[in-house]
């Protein structure tokens, strides 16, 4: 087959004559070598391809093959060749249009365009006569792979996890649908962004109910595949955690890196674990997570490691056998007990020193890490970033009562919650969650320029119940009212009266936070004092 047509008049004759033999599309699958690497025969209606493997051999080229096959019912390309021609990054697809005497009339072609956001990823010719469709294939591949190359090297500085598509899908007759979809995949964003994602695009969909195989539905995935396309999108992010079947189906059907939300946070805590503790229990995680995805026998296990979604302390574990999956548990559950403990005798020896403790929780990147700075004087690493701080972390910090005078109290910066926290991270970080446990007074920080701001004091309350905490005295703090107009922080005062309001980036607003934690101190003293006489 050369190069300087897409097919000949003897492949032409051949498909059509094996077409009209079976009654079914045929096709080749040419490889610009000049060989046929592939013959398929398909259905009356449609043709269904080889594996032909990955998505990309190289940035800005193509796969370098050509499909030329039947239309039996003289019909144009359909939905189904395109989305074959963008997500296998062929070459070219020419359907010959046969007509209802079995003659071959006319073709119609397509191939792939460097797209712009809104536009379609390919650009289609005809239906055209027989014979006038001479195209120079080599020298049209040429110039479309160095002006893909053109357009990749002139892109910004890619991201170093690469370029992600969000997706989202929920009930159509859900309250508050939209709104909470709007607010989920803004959060879904940041996470992506705290994990080096570049976000090229965002997926809405309302419907009665979730694919059990696809989440979108077969025909709103083609219409993904094909913006993953234009886009130039390495990875799919669902704002959901799928089932090991939705994972593989998906990533079968459309050749990209598929990452639920449950698998980016366990990459967001992999990038950002530095303590022994931290990195055995997120790949205790890890390895939790990806147990029932290691009986998979198609290549998207491939998909899991390396980049987002598989890098970490568990990264060289995740394509181990599920028994030796089960012993790597068992031997970190062990070695997190034993940490646990040490961590139990350092609080206890706290306590009988007499150190107060005041714990800060709250939503992650409410601003606690840059609140301990402030209060405390430390440098601990502040980034705009969710859960950059995954480890506990400790200071003294001086407050004085008109009761007790002054005195030296240990505050500690923990983990930041978010709302549905994959459970197998919720279990693994148990206990440096727990550290907050024998706090005599909690500091829930929570971000006053965020509009979903009460979600987050819910989110908070309800992971407070889980660890048993809610009994422990609070005092709420908005951060970041600097970012508020004066009108907003006098309705938001009204609104939650008990509160303290503050900039943690200005140290000299925190002064009221340090008199009040003093107070909470003091009461919680006097109390301790009456529990006895109560008694009695």
């Amino acid at each position: 087959m050369p190069l300087d047509d897409i097919s000949t008049p003897e492949l032409t004759r051949s498909l059509v004559e094996a077409s009209l033999e079976t009654g079914r599309q045929v096709g080749a699958l040419v490889h610009r070598s000049g060989q046929v690497d592939y013959v398929i025969v398909g259905e009356a209606g449609k043709l269904m391809l080889p594996d032909i493997g990955r998505l990309r051999a190289a940035v800005g080229r193509f796969r370098g093959l050509r499909l030329v096959h039947t239309h039996l019912g003289g019909e144009p390309l359909t939905h189904d060749d395109m989305v074959d021609l963008v997500r296998l990054r062929l070459d070219l697809v020419c359907a010959i249009l046969l007509t209802s005497r079995g003659e071959a009339r006319s073709v119609h072609y397509a191939h792939n365009i460097p797209g712009d956001e809104g536009a379609l990823p390919y650009r289609d010719y005809g239906p055209m006569p027989l014979g006038n469709q001479r195209v120079h294939v080599g020298e049209l591949m040429a110039g479309l792979e160095a002006e893909f190359a053109k357009r990749t090297r002139g892109r910004a500085v890619r991201a170093p996890s690469g370029r992600a598509i969000l997706v989202h899908v929920a009930g159509k007759f859900a309250r508050d649908a939209a709104q909470n979809a709007e607010q989920s995949t803004g959060e879904l964003r940041e996470l992506a962004r705290t994990a080096g994602v570049e976000v090229v695009g965002t997926i809405v969909q309302l419907r009665e109910r979730v694919d059990p195989k696809t989440v979108l539905g077969k025909g709103k995935l083609d219409d993904v595949i094909l913006r993953s396309m234009q886009l130039d999108a390495d990875a799919l992010i669902f704002d959901h955690e799928l089932t090991p079947t939705q994972s593989s189906s998906i990533a079968k059907e459309s050749d990209l890196k598929v990452i639920d939300r449950t698998q980016l946070i366990l990459d967001i805590f992999a990038q950002h674990a530095e303590s022994k503790d931290g990195k055995i229990q997120v790949e205790l995680a890890q390895l939790k997570y990806n147990m029932p995805r290691l009986v998979m026998k198609d290549d998207s296990l491939s998909r899991l490691t390396g980049g987002i979604g598989g890098r970490g302390p568990g990264e060289t574990k995740l394509e181990i056998g599920r028994r030796r999956a089960k012993e790597r548990v068992a031997h970190l559950e062990a070695l997190l007990k034993k940490l646990g403990a040490r961590r139990e005798q350092r609080r206890h020896k706290r306590v009988r020193a007499g150190v107060p403790t005041v714990a800060i929780v709250g939503y992650t990147n409410a601003g606690k890490s840059t609140l301990l700075n402030a209060l405390t004087g430390a440098s601990v690493r502040v980034e705009d970033k969710l859960f950059a701080t995954l480890d506990t972390r400790s200071r003294h910090l001086k407050v004085s009562s008109v009761n007790c005078g002054d005195r030296t109290v240990v505050i500690s910066d923990t983990v930041g919650f978010i709302r549905n926290l994959p459970k197998d991270l919720f279990a693994a970080f148990r206990a440096t969650f727990e550290e907050a446990g024998d706090a005599d007074v909690l500091v829930e920080v929570v971000d006053a320029s965020s509009d979903a701001k009460v979600d987050h004091i819910e989110t908070t309350a309800h992971l407070l119940r889980e660890l048993k905490l809610e009994s422990v005295p609070r005092i709420l703090v908005f951060n970041k009212v600097e970012l508020l107009a004066p009108i907003e922080r006098a309705l938001l005062q009204k609104k939650f009266p008990e509160a303290v309001l503050l900039s943690a980036t200005q140290r000299e607003t925190t002064l009221p936070l340090i008199e009040r934690i003093a107070t909470e101190l003091a009461k919680r003293e006097q109390d301790a004092e009456h529990e006895p006489d109560n008694a009695q």
